[in-house]
């Protein structure tokens, strides 16, 4: 009982001392190759559960759990086929006795060699990830043993017997080649002569016979690769390819949208908020052939529409306040950047246009981010968008009493789960007075 108890203390110092040499989470990929082979080895306590004669008794039977006593000895090595599914051979050796004084006498030696398929549970079930460090171990298999007594009439006399075994092994992984492991296996034989207290009986009169043990141990992986396949937190490359795929597709689908309905998908239109139903070329910029800020089906509309030189001026001083301030002319930012895109610098020179035309007007510049961050940060970054436009209105020639930056912080109108919805609210829009 000491031996059991200074067992478990020194497995439980040496588990507490390891864990804290390995915490790094472990990962391979499916295609990987992962450390195979391992070694095991056990110690712990067996018991002969049937047969005996009477008088003899496998354990204290004046005790509710029995005798405990260091009797068992087994050792072996395991071989994966894969992170699910291996194979085991082992060899153990037993030593039964009488434990008690409401027993009679008896000794006898168990030696037993097994070969047994192993199943990894936590894989199988795919619950290793919430596991951690903990897996779980099914095996069962077939066995033969070698049954000897050590004193009475048949000491020493040897029966060769065969049967089936099967066994639950938790594990835990102190590093990354140790694990410890408790581990309960049930022995059953079909053909068993021997009592466990060493007496024979009729040769004609198969026994069936059964033995169980409950044992602590350490198994050890070896191998060129960094772990073992039971902790290796695997990643499949086919799904890896099938969801880079399927988001390439996504991405695709995105880009070849056409947010504005101008006929001109996304990832091409430098101008992504054009009038609906005004010409644009392949660029998605609204066609403005004589560069005086209006697009020329506005101007051709207009024409038609008004019939005096003073109502057209009047008119298109008026549509063309009620485009900017309705955000039809901005410039636009890439994602968390303060400087416009190249292609949309436009928008800033139909604002000096219109400023130069009209010296008494003043305008808003208004800045705004989409919704991906920390609002005080949008905040600033808004801020920071109008104030670089305002810079470059400023370098043009427009005098500061007329520039007025104004943040608006997070645009939350468009989906922010959508890339392309995002890129609109990236802007500077512009409001005159």
């Amino acid at each position: 009982m000491k031996k059991l108890i200074l067992l478990i203390s020194f497995s439980v110092l040496t588990l507490t001392q390891s864990f804290a040499q390995d915490k790094d989470t472990l990962k391979t990929d499916l295609n990987d190759e992962y450390n195979k082979w391992s070694f095991e080895f056990n110690l712990g306590q067996s018991k002969g559960i049937k047969p005996y004669s009477i008088g003899y008794f496998g354990s204290d039977p004046t005790k509710s759990f029995g005798s405990v006593t260091l009797n068992h000895y087994s050792g072996g090595v395991r071989y994966m086929f894969s992170p699910k599914f291996g194979l085991k051979a082992d060899v153990a050796f037993d030593r039964l006795e009488n434990l008690s004084d409401e027993s009679l006498d008896f000794e006898m030696q168990h030696i037993r060699f097994g070969v047994q398929g192993v199943v990894n549970a936590a894989r199988l079930f795919d619950i290793q990830e919430p596991l951690g460090r903990f897996s779980f171990l099914f095996h069962g298999g077939i066995q033969v043993a070698q049954m000897t007594p050590q004193m009475g009439i048949n000491k020493d006399r040897d029966e060769w017997n065969g049967g089936i075994m099967f066994g639950f092994t938790p594990e835990f992984r102190i590093t990354k080649h140790l694990a410890m492991n408790a581990d309960f296996t049930m022995n059953s034989y079909v053909r068993q002569h021997f009592n466990w207290d060493g007496a024979y009986s009729d040769p004609n009169n198969n026994l069936a016979g059964s033995l169980y043990t409950i044992s602590l141990g350490a198994s050890f992986s070896f191998g060129a690769e960094k772990i073992h396949g039971d902790w290796a937190v695997l990643r499949d490359k086919q799904q890896e390819e099938i969801e880079a795929l399927e988001k390439r597709v996504g991405e695709i689908e995105n880009n070849m949208g056409d947010t504005d309905q101008d006929g001109v998908p996304d990832y091409l239109d430098v101008e992504p908020n054009s009038i609906a139903g005004i010409a644009v070329d392949t660029k998605g910029r609204m066609v403005d052939l004589n560069k005086n800020g209006v697009p020329d089906e506005m101007e051709r509309y207009l024409n038609s529409t008004y019939t005096t030189n003073q109502m057209l001026v009047n008119s298109e001083k008026e549509t063309v306040k009620k485009l900017i301030n309705e955000g039809y002319v901005a410039t636009y930012f890439d994602f968390n950047k303060t400087k416009p895109t190249n292609v949309s610098t436009e928008g800033i020179d139909f604002i000096l246009t219109y400023l130069r035309n009209n010296p008494t007007a003043t305008v808003d510049i208004i800045g705004h981010a989409d919704e991906i961050g920390k609002n005080p940060y949008n905040d600033k970054l808004a801020a920071t968008r109008a104030n670089s436009v305002k810079e470059i209105l400023l370098k043009a020639g427009i005098t500061e009493d007329r520039l007025n930056v104004v943040s608006e912080g997070e645009d939350t109108s468009v989906d922010k789960d959508s890339a392309g919805a995002r890129r609109l609210v990236r802007r500077v829009t512009f409001k005159v007075k």
